[in-house]
């Protein structure tokens, strides 16, 4: 019996100018008024009337506060800011560019609710760096900014895909690695820093405690772990699970190496891998 294959996400791929579809979401730019969701037999139909301007990693926050329905998972969380940025500005490049750049300023000049993680995981960074579950890859885009050796990884090919094409209309030079965080092909001590930023929360814990031994396997010095403190797993987001200082604790004494947790705008774990 043939089955078919599911179809894979382009986010380059051409659309019609102000409106956007994949599957069964639809983002269309209005003249005026809020982000409004909506469902029907057809799927789920989202409007917006954003302005270029309004482009950037601040819409995670609006999005979600946008959502008022119970059955709104990952997966049209992440269609719905995909057709956001693509039913803005015309031209996929030009679309995605814009919303890198007004990112990347708005996490560099602290304006951006993310922009103290991303400070905190460059303070605490020693020389080459691989980071795992780049998702969009700002943080390696800022590292790479800031004249450091950084490669970005993630398990999804579209995300390393428009890193790759963005990064040089941003004038930046990063190399990208697509793998799973669990089985990274780098050889053993080839960075001096892994970092995992915002991604165990993410996994469960067998799938965390293995990407912590890659880390810990790929690191010459350190690896730098970050996550949400949350009172409950933001599904939306893809959270699967939550911590606090003491769960950190616990995960940083199985790995039998020197560690230090604290807090700071959520939950740090920073393991010696010397």
């Amino acid at each position: 019996m043939a089955t078919s294959t599911p179809e894979v996400m382009d986010s380059l791929a051409p659309s019609t100018p102000g409106r956007w579809s994949f599957g069964h979401v639809t983002v269309e730019h209005v003249d005026s008024g809020p982000l409004t969701l909506s469902r029907d037999d057809h799927g789920l139909l989202v409007q917006h009337s954003l302005t270029p301007a309004d482009l950037s990693e601040r819409l995670v926050a609006g999005v979600t506060a946008s959502i008022q329905d119970a059955d709104f998972g990952q997966d049209e969380f992440e269609l719905t800011m995909v057709g956001l940025v693509r039913s803005t500005v015309d031209g996929a490049l030009e679309a995605w560019t814009t919303y890198y750049r007004n990112s990347l300023n708005e996490l560099l000049d602290g304006s951006a609710d993310f922009a103290p993680i991303h400070e905190k995981a460059q303070e605490l960074v020693r020389g080459s760096v691989l980071d795992l579950g780049s998702c969009f890859g700002f943080f390696p885009l800022r590292l790479a900014k800031a004249g450091m050796n950084v490669t970005a990884t993630d398990i999804h090919p579209g995300t390393m895909i428009l890193l790759d094409a963005v990064a040089p209309e941003l004038g930046i030079d990063i190399k990208t690695l697509i793998c799973d965080a669990g089985e990274v092909p780098a050889p053993d001590k080839s960075v001096d820093t892994v970092t995992a930023i915002h991604l165990l929360e993410h996994v469960d814990n067998e799938v965390g405690e293995k990407v912590i031994a890659q880390a810990l396997r790929i690191a010459r010095q350190r690896v730098v772990i970050a996550v949400p403190f949350e009172d409950e797993a933001t599904a939306c987001h893809g959270h699967i699970r939550t911590f606090d200082l003491e769960s950190l604790r616990v995960v940083g004494e199985k790995t039998g190496v020197p560690y230090e947790v604290f807090e700071h705008h959520g939950g740090w774990l920073v393991l010696d891998a010397q």
